[in-house]
């Protein structure tokens, strides 16, 4: 549910959980989430990515000289 909150695919979350400290909390084998918490979380920059960032927004245009 969280996912489809976020607009993300399963994935991101567990990659955001393990590596970003997405907060969350495990309860037995399922994950519990509180909107109100990941909402702050992702404004506050918990979800950026610095790696897309680096990428070319478009590509360059190759010149004839």
């Amino acid at each position: 549910e969280i996912a489809e909150h976020l607009g993300v695919v399963r994935e991101s979350i567990y990659r955001w959980l393990a590596q970003r400290g997405m907060p969350g909390h495990k309860l037995g084998r399922h994950w519990k989430f509180q909107k109100e918490e990941v909402d702050n979380w992702v404004r506050c920059g918990g979800a950026h990515d610095a790696a897309a960032e680096s990428l070319p927004q478009e590509p360059e245009k190759l010149r004839d000289y």
